[in-house]
């Protein structure tokens, strides 16, 4: 699906190939296969099929490969802040004079966008993780589960992980609402007869109806500059050839820009869309990691491999959720240590089965302050406008994450001898859990960037998508809403876009 034939004109332009883009492709062609998509990714395409996870590549050169090739048009800064493989970090304006600042804040450029690198975790959010104003909520997530192909049983059968949620429940259940329970981490991942373990990317959520679409493209190595804007309405794009520079205009009738929640309000900015609340309630997750080695149990000296040649070692164990509740503001996951996508600090080599890794990610107290801003003269990699972070921790985030803290020694207790006396809290980024730059809104009130269906205030035909869309504060891993979020966008899409021939003629006035 492939293409390097920049289209002169398509019905829709979908910037960014990450789970939510990928998502408007799926839903798209699904319910209006007559309409003409194209995908526009910055990045190139490192996986076979495109936007596929690494973790779906055996050999572990071609991982590595695929994983550079994703960080990025220069070189990845190394100035020893935490930076996860796969990813690349802001060169400046990540902390300021006397702020907080998010000095691991990250992105990625492929084709799969953080689809290609994530967990893979898909909770549900709850109580004020929910977004109230949107009636239809619980439907939307359950369409995302079926796009990211989640599973809740995927890991059954890992000999600890009944064992490990018995312990986590004897410290946690007391109190909570039974779906707040410890349980099973909901997966974006299957397990095939013959023990193949295959984690969802975006080519997941793209689907054989997406790739099978004649009237879809995929662009690679795209880099769209700027939208073209007409009287309030947005009338295409301008879109770079990485692969040669020359500049190409693109029309279309929608736009979805869905690059992430830093480069989506970039491209907005670069294009003179400048809406008050751009960029701002910028949130990012607080983050805790420990180490335990469980009590009682025999360490396995040989872990379940995957057919392709991975060592499946999460099925020793399983991802267990510790969910979010207000009183409690926070959400943890435990799982197989050398599962963890956080790097094990050097001579570290957990033993495999009976070591696990706990992560608690802290909700933030939203402020408008916290937010990117851009510049009009400075550039950054790709040429376009220069970003930096307003970032403070307020005392509600520091008890937060003090709460956290106790929360996760307690969890430790439970279940067995911690590897150090105290948790390690991660430098702020390393979620990768960015939210709240283009934020949603019911009522066009300054503080949200779009309406319930991703539509860009006062300009019609434009929508957003990403986590950047994400009103809410929440702990929990925020791509099942998101695409939630993008499903509703794409399904009004569909609703409202005349036949292709007469959104043709309308786009060749």
């Amino acid at each position: 699906m492939m293409s390097r034939y920049f289209p002169d004109a398509v019905d829709v332009a979908i910037v960014g190939s990450g789970p939510t883009g990928a998502a408007y492709a799926r839903i798209l062609s699904e319910l209006r296969p007559d309409l003409t998509l194209a995908t526009f990714e910055v990045g190139p395409a490192v996986t076979d099929p495109p936007g596929a996870h690494v973790k779906s590549i055996a050999d572990d050169d071609a991982r590595a490969s695929a994983q550079s090739r994703s960080e990025g048009p220069t070189a990845p800064v190394q100035d020893g802040r935490l930076r996860r493989p796969g990813t690349f970090l802001l060169s400046a304006g990540f902390q300021l004079t006397d702020e907080d600042g998010i000095p691991s804040v990250a992105m990625s450029s492929n084709v799969g966008g953080m689809g290609a690198h994530w967990t893979c975790a898909c909770p549900r959010p709850g109580d004020s993780e929910r977004i109230t104003f949107i009636p239809d909520l619980d439907e939307l997530l359950e369409e995302a589960a079926r796009l990211l192909g989640v599973s809740t049983d995927a890991f059954d059968d890992a000999p600890f992980a009944h064992e490990v949620r018995r312990r986590l429940a004897s410290v946690f259940n007391a109190g909570r609402p039974a779906d707040r329970w410890v349980q099973p981490m909901p997966l974006a991942v299957s397990v095939g007869g013959d023990g193949t373990v295959t984690w969802s990317g975006s080519d997941v959520v793209f689907g054989q109806v997406t790739r099978d679409n004649p009237r879809y493209s995929l662009y690679p190595e795209a880099l769209v500059r700027r939208l073209l804007i007409e009287d309030n309405r947005v009338t295409g794009i301008v879109v770079v050839d990485r692969t040669d520079g020359t500049a190409h205009h693109v029309n279309a009738t929608e736009v979805v820009v869905a690059a992430d929640a830093l480069r989506t309000p970039q491209l907005l900015w670069a294009s003179g869309i400048r809406p008050a609340a751009l960029g701002r309630y910028l949130n990012d997750q607080s983050q805790i990691i420990h180490a335990v080695r469980l009590r009682d149990v025999e360490s396995s000296s040989v872990s379940q491999v995957d057919p392709r040649g991975h060592t499946a070692v999460v099925r020793q164990s399983g991802v267990s959720w510790v969910p979010f509740t207000d009183a409690e503001p926070f959400h943890g996951q435990v799982m197989q240590l050398d599962a963890s996508p956080v790097p094990l600090a050097p001579g570290d080599v957990p033993e495999p089965g009976s070591i696990v890794g706990l992560g608690w990610f802290c909700a933030k107290e939203l402020s408008a302050d916290d937010r990117i801003t851009f510049d009009d003269t400075e550039t950054d990699r790709y040429g376009m406008p220069a970003m930096e972070i307003h970032y403070r921790l307020t005392e509600a985030d520091l008890a937060a994450l003090e709460g956290a803290r106790h929360s996760i020694k307690r969890a430790a207790a439970a279940l067995g001898e911690p590897l150090d006396a105290e948790p390690r809290t991660l430098p702020r980024g390393a979620s990768l859990h960015y939210q709240g730059t283009v934020r949603m809104g019911p009522t066009d009130d300054a503080t949200s960037v779009c309406d319930t269906s991703s539509r860009v205030w006062g300009i019609d035909g434009l929508r957003v998508a990403g986590n950047g869309v994400i009103p809410t504060s929440t702990a929990c891993n925020p791509t099942l809403t998101s695409v939630a979020l993008a499903v509703a966008g794409a399904r009004n899409i569909a609703q409202s876009l005349p036949t292709t021939q007469s959104a043709q003629e309308e786009v060749s006035r």
